[in-house]
């Protein structure tokens, strides 16, 4: 049973920065994505990073947030930069370790979820 824990949430002013840490128990995954979900609103695609290092963002946040990966750790970060108040809510990390025809930028693509972390971007 593959485990995904995150790590690195908080709270911080808008206009600052935080990095969450992924860590998962199973390493190779074909694509690990962070996914964010406000209260009282549907869970939406953050970023997304293939096996191949090819990676997706969702439009609010690119240009801001950086989706990485270690290897050699079984580790996806996400570097937010420039952070705003509607960047507020629980983040969830998400893995999947076979192929799928599925876009990788939707829920459905992926197997495994994390407890989630919370980011409060206070304004």
């Amino acid at each position: 049973q593959v485990q995904l824990v995150e790590s690195g949430g908080g709270w911080v002013q808008a206009g600052g920065s935080l990095k969450l840490s992924c860590a998962a128990s199973v390493r190779a995954a074909y694509a690990m994505a962070w996914f964010r979900q406000a209260p009282g609103k549907e869970r939406e695609f953050v970023a997304t990073i293939l096996n191949g290092g090819i990676t997706y963002y969702g439009d609010s946040v690119k240009g801001r947030f950086t989706i990485s990966k270690d290897a050699t750790k079984s580790t996806v970060y996400l570097q937010m930069n420039n952070l705003r108040s509607e960047d507020t809510g629980v983040y969830y990390c998400a893995g999947r370790w076979l192929g799928t025809g599925i876009p990788p930028t939707s829920k459905s693509a992926y197997d495994y979820w994390g407890q989630g972390t919370q980011v409060t971007v206070s304004s």
